[in-house]
């Protein structure tokens, strides 16, 4: 697609994924409207430090208000909607809040999405919806499983998306993405995590150290992003976006850590686990679907994507709070 003149909103414009998103339209020429968390005090996210930041408009509002979305709607051809609580440790301590930022959230955008007639809207889900794999790869007919309340309210999210295209004809994606990582990422998720302990000594403390995860990094998902947007068989569709590569969390921080230059000792830490049935056991793709109408596979290996994190968390460390576990 050319995105020339396209006139987009992205919504989670602020966080990981969404600000890569935002910032990769926006140099495609694509006129971005990037919707962010209100706060008092006027922070946009990672947005703030992008050089790209004036070439947008941003919009500060709360997912579930009807009124702005409907007004950040206006003369949008194609929607990303990536606003979501997405820390599965705090789904446990604050359910009520995953259901109506997750899944009311979701609703308001695609009402609003709806009443304005937008061409697509790109509704973003998550590998953690299938829960533990039953079979591999997990292709996207796999039985769903919300372990946790976080993945719970995706599925609650998928599903209304699910409806709007059924019972209305709205065109939907919803696109699975598998555990990115890259530049920017919170502190909270593995890979920072072990990083960030990793530029401190060789003792690397994590939960459940046997689960096993598909690691994309970003730049393919941005890229999965943007080709969900103009391929014209993915309406209606689920998709996954994964590598169809997996490893467990402690050969990870072993890898990691070579990749530093350190031999660590991994360690798990019984405050991260998550209960028991909650843990998700092993996730690893089937992208097939993402090939076949998509045309998308990713191109960046593990290892490298691993380098380029590193190297970024070691230069921006200050911008995290590593001061101990973080919901």
């Amino acid at each position: 697609m050319n995105w020339r003149g396209r006139r987009v909103l992205v919504t989670g414009a602020g966080g990981f994924i969404g600000s890569h998103l935002a910032e990769e339209l926006t140099r495609q020429g694509a006129r971005t409207r990037a919707l962010v968390r209100y706060n008092s005090t006027g922070r946009h996210g990672w947005l703030d430090d992008s050089p790209l930041k004036t070439d947008m408009e941003i919009v500060a509002a709360d997912i579930t208000d009807r009124d702005l979305l409907k007004s950040a709607m206006r003369e949008i051809e194609i929607v990303f909607h990536l606003a979501a609580l997405i820390a599965i440790p705090y789904s446990y301590h604050a359910p009520e809040s995953y259901v109506r930022t997750n899944v009311v959230g979701t609703l308001r955008v695609l009402q609003a999405a709806r009443e304005a007639n937008v061409a697509r809207v790109i509704q973003t889900s998550t590998s953690e919806v299938y829960g533990t794999a039953r079979h591999v790869p997990i292709g996207e007919d796999h039985p769903l499983q919300g372990q946790s309340p976080y993945s719970a309210s995706k599925i609650g999210a998928d599903k209304i998306a699910e409806s709007f295209y059924l019972a209305y004809g709205l065109p939907v994606v919803t696109l699975r993405p598998f555990n990115t990582f890259g530049p920017r990422q919170s502190a909270r998720a593995v890979i920072p995590t072990i990083v960030t302990q990793c530029l401190d000594g060789e003792r690397i403390r994590l939960g459940a150290l046997t689960p096993t995860r598909d690691l994309t990094y970003i730049a393919d998902t941005a890229e999965g992003f943007l080709a969900a947007a103009a391929a014209e068989k993915a309406v209606g569709e689920t998709i996954n976006l994964g590598t169809g590569r997996e490893i467990a969390i402690g050969d990870l921080a072993v890898l990691i850590g070579r990749l530093m230059g350190k031999t660590v000792r991994v360690e798990s830490d019984p405050e991260r686990l998550r209960p028991a049935a909650s843990e998700v056991g092993r996730l690893k793709s089937d992208n097939g679907r993402a090939r076949m109408l998509l045309g998308w596979q990713p191109k960046t290996l593990l290892e490298d994507g691993l380098r380029r994190t590193i190297e970024w968390l070691a230069a921006n460390r200050h911008r995290l709070r590593t001061d101990g576990y973080v919901l």
